[in-house]
């Protein structure tokens, strides 16, 4: 709102032509009706046009197999690109703050995130929905204190979001939790840190990706794969993970570490293209450098699933004779369950409303309780010596983002384990007829 009003303000002497959009997520209820409300009364009050979508999220979270903020991400993009390609505008600009970039570095950190990520946001990028249309964040070296003032000074109203306070969620917690106790007990200028971080980060990033994208047009340009560029082996390591990262991005595929890794040290080998890849094609990578798609060849896994919605208190389904019977109940003692044949209990927020139920497939890593990290599911059959035609019948499951949280016969999932600050618990029975 702080945003809306600069501009308006910048609009009439610089003669721009600005527009208001808003998208309501359908999220908080009546809450969310009435942000929309306050844009509506604030764009005709400034006498500038104004645009609403009421998307349902949580059915697009749950349609595509994605988080609800990823979902929120996805559809907000896709609908102010959408009004700026309608109005003929090139230019949407965003109120990213100093506060949100710090609060993202962590986020990204904790995640493993590498230099690309750890970069943060730009002050100009291209939309992720229309690379023809650029996203402008003219308040991303401004503390959120700062715009808490200029919106107090000027009596601009705003509505604060409730679920900000939520701890349930990660970058809550980093706001709440993490940040504060970094400035308390460590560096109390870590927001300055990290902003001065970033900046290097930033230079050396745009760097790397520079000469990567100049080795790839080399060599698409050579004649042969020895020629013009130097061969791809003798790269400097960041250089051939560049090179990887900016090919999976041009395939669509959201790279990882694991991913880039695996295709840079082991060329000609074929690795599963991430979930939201089709599940038949596979992501390799050639002496040349070159990153490539391919259909799976045909195998003995097993390409059933079911999606199970674990909304209400309970239910049964039977898959491919594994009969699983499940429960969702408010935690009511701190004590932990025992273990018991056929029965496993998991914290129900982590696991999330829906799950689907599947056969191993080539490429699957998970987190048994008790290590640190994530492993090959075929190293687990290795280890718990399952011979190799019962491991292509087992069934796992695995949450709406496609995370292994459980594995028939064997260990759950570390991150889904119950926790003294677990409150509902998802308790899962099942039996193989």
């Amino acid at each position: 709102m702080v945003l809306l009003h600069v501009l308006a303000q910048l609009a009439l002497a610089n003669r721009w032509k600005l527009s208001v959009a808003h998208l309501n997520h359908r999220l908080r209820g009546v809450s969310s009706n009435a942000d929309e409300r306050l844009v509506q009364r604030t764009a005709k009050s400034l006498k500038l046009p104004v645009f609403i979508r009421r998307t349902g999220i949580r059915g697009l979270a749950k349609q595509e197999g994605i988080s609800l903020e990823m979902a929120a991400r996805k559809a907000r993009h896709e609908f102010l690109a959408e009004i700026a390609a309608h109005q003929r505008i090139h230019f949407i600009v965003l109120a990213h703050h100093a506060d949100d970039q710090v609060e993202l570095f962590f986020l990204r950190l904790l995640r493993g995130a590498g230099a690309q990520g750890l970069s943060g946001m730009r002050f100009a990028s291209p939309s992720p929905a229309n690379p023809r249309l650029v996203l402008l964040r003219p308040f991303l070296s401004t503390p959120k204190s700062m715009l808490s003032a200029h919106a107090k000074q000027n009596r601009v109203l705003f509505r604060e979001d409730a679920t900000n306070a939520h701890l349930d969620f990660q970058r809550n917690r980093v706001r709440h939790e993490l940040l504060p106790l970094l400035r308390k007990h460590y560096q109390p200028a870590v927001d300055r840190t990290v902003s001065r971080l970033l900046e290097i980060i930033q230079a050396e990033a745009d760097f790397v990706s520079e000469a990567a994208s100049e080795w790839l047009q080399g060599r698409n340009n050579a004649a042969s794969p020895d020629a013009g560029s130097p061969v791809f082996e003798k790269l400097p390591i960041a250089l051939q993970r560049r090179c990887i990262y900016l090919q999976l991005i041009g395939l669509g595929i959201e790279p990882d570490f694991t991913l880039v890794e695996e295709l840079r040290m082991y060329p000609g080998r074929r690795w599963p293209a991430p979930a939201r890849c089709p599940r038949s094609q596979f992501v390799s990578r050639d002496l040349a450098g070159r990153v490539s798609l391919s259909e799976q060849p045909a195998s003995q896994f097993r390409a059933l699933s079911r999606v199970l919605d674990l909304a209400g208190n309970g239910g049964e389904s039977v898959f491919d004779g594994v009969q699983i019977e499940w429960n969702v109940r408010p935690r009511r003692t701190a004590k932990f369950p025992s273990r018991r044949p056929g029965v496993e209990e998991f914290d129900a927020l982590k696991v999330g409303c829906s799950v689907t139920l599947r056969h191993w497939q080539p490429g699957d890593r998970f987190q048994p309780i008790g290590m640190t990290s994530a492993i090959k599911v075929q190293d687990l059959f290795v280890n718990a010596k399952i011979p190799r035609l019962v491991r292509h019948k087992l069934v796992v499951a695995t949450t709406s983002a496609g995370e292994i949280f459980w594995v028939e016969g064997l260990r759950i999932g570390e991150r889904f384990k119950l926790q003294k600050s677990t409150k509902h618990v998802l308790r899962w029975r099942w039996q193989r007829a």
